[in-house]
């Protein structure tokens, strides 16, 4: 495909954006932690919107649990490597974004090399310990981090930028100063209490919102929810969506 062909793509977004912002989007570079449910929806947002990289990390293959909500997952795509699928995925919607995946567990000796020189990290995890050595990292190399979390039908996102409260600060962790230590890493896995019960249009739901606080982040329009504010609700009460202060 050549470049005609990428704003094609674009066309009906563009009337929301100037042609050097959308260009912002396209020339960023952009880490997404998690391909599940928040995740995959996540990229596909990125992809269709036209992220020009995308950087995708997940340990596990899917199972068939994961066909309640993650949007990746099929039932021909059970046991294969969830970033290798979120790959061709995004593949198959925007040959235009350059992809790179890795199929492996976040740790504090690979995440330098992971994120690399991406402008933004986005968390689509699920559990605490990952989520502090990433944001740690993306703290320590200025990078804007976007955080989205799920239980049921409950939802939060939030931006942690350099300047801004930490994610450790902002929710009190048990690793807030210290460092991770054999004891501090057991207390912060002691935070998260099995997988969370989920329904489907919950992870979808935020990962559509990062998708879009990344999309305003790059291009500079619009206005991100950045921390210690936090969007929050419960679909069970769409009353309930509501930006507090933590």
């Amino acid at each position: 495909m050549n470049e005609d062909t990428y704003w094609e793509i674009a066309t009906r977004q563009m009337p929301l954006v100037s042609k050097e912002e959308q260009e912002k989007f396209k020339d960023a570079k952009i880490t997404v932690i998690g391909c599940g449910g928040i995740g995959g929806e996540t990229i596909e947002m990125l992809a269709r919107m036209g992220i020009g990289e995308l950087v995708l990390v997940d340990e596990d293959s899917f199972d068939i649990t994961n066909l309640n909500r993650q949007s990746l997952s099929t039932t021909q795509t059970i046991g294969h490597e969830k970033s290798v699928v979120a790959k061709e995925k995004v593949n198959l919607i925007n040959p235009h974004v350059k992809v790179t995946n890795h199929t492996t567990h976040v740790n504090g000796d690979n995440i330098d090399e992971i994120i690399g020189d991406s402008n933004l990290v986005i968390d689509a995890l699920d559990n605490v310990l990952t989520r502090v050595i990433a944001t740690r990292h993306a703290r320590e190399k200025k990078i804007p981090y976007i955080h989205g979390a799920i239980h049921g039908t409950l939802g939060q996102i939030t931006v942690f930028l350099p300047n801004t409260k930490s994610y450790e600060e902002m929710f009190n962790l048990p690793s807030l100063g210290k460092p991770l230590s054999e004891e501090v890493i057991e207390n912060l896995k002691n935070v998260t209490s099995g997988p969370p019960p989920v329904i489907g249009p919950t992870p979808n739901l935020i990962g559509c919102l990062e998708a879009m606080e990344a999309y305003k982040i790059i291009t500079g329009i619009g206005k991100v929810t950045v921390a210690p504010k936090m969007l929050s609700f419960d679909l069970l009460d769409l009353s309930s969506f509501s930006i507090d202060e933590l």
